[in-house]
């Protein structure tokens, strides 16, 4: 079981082409942990790209999801082997899975959807996703400023030295991130993806 992220602008026919941004980011060097085949434009505005950890694979989303500017599609299931060099020559059931999830968040209000092999462990790791996707939305520039610090590891003391804030408005500006929710959120849906390609 792999899993494959098909990923569309949104709004790209009024938009500038956000595309080899994307592609830098994600297969920036160091090598990506966990990236089979880097990420490649396959047609248009849309890239895909072949994860085999399920934590690589949440912190692509994760990193889409803030960007707010495209539909996620996420295939999981067996892929045809070997795997070509190029992500689009790529095909097999997680290939088929990721196409149709990216056509579905077109129309979905969060902009990401999961289909696998075992659609109701897909449809756990689809609604954890979209409760991310909630906390997310809602955040703001500062409340990123803090959450990026205290995914690096700073104490909450530190974080208010360097951003010039008190201990206690570092705590609330956490708080009202959603940042314990959202790494709950992680945690839960790497634990749901391993059981449901484990299974």
């Amino acid at each position: 079981m792999v899993f494959v992220l098909t990923v569309d602008q949104r709004s790209s026919q009024s938009t500038a082409d956000a595309v080899p941004e994307l592609l830098t980011t994600l297969n920036r060097r160091p090598r990506r942990t966990g990236l089979l085949r880097k990420f490649e434009r396959t047609a248009g505005d849309e890239v895909q790209g072949v994860l085999s950890e399920a934590r690589a694979t949440i912190d692509v989303i994760v990193q889409l999801l803030r960007a707010d500017r495209w539909y996620i599609g996420l295939g999981i299931g067996p892929v045809d082997e070997p795997l070509p060099r190029s992500t689009r020559a790529g095909s097999g059931p997680a290939f088929v899975h990721a196409r149709e999830a990216v056509t579905r968040a077109k129309s979905s209000q969060h902009n990401v959807n999961v289909i696998g092999s075992d659609p109701h462990s897909a449809e756990q790791v689809e609604t954890v996703l979209w409760l991310m996707a909630s906390v997310l939305r809602r955040r703001s520039e500062r409340g990123w400023a803090v959450a990026d610090l205290l995914g690096e590891g700073l104490t909450r003391r530190e974080i208010g030295v360097k951003l010039g804030i008190s201990q206690s408005a570092v705590t609330q500006r956490a708080q009202a991130a959603g940042f314990v929710e959202e790494q709950r959120g992680r945690v839960l849906a790497v634990e749901l993806l391993e059981q449901g390609t484990a299974a």
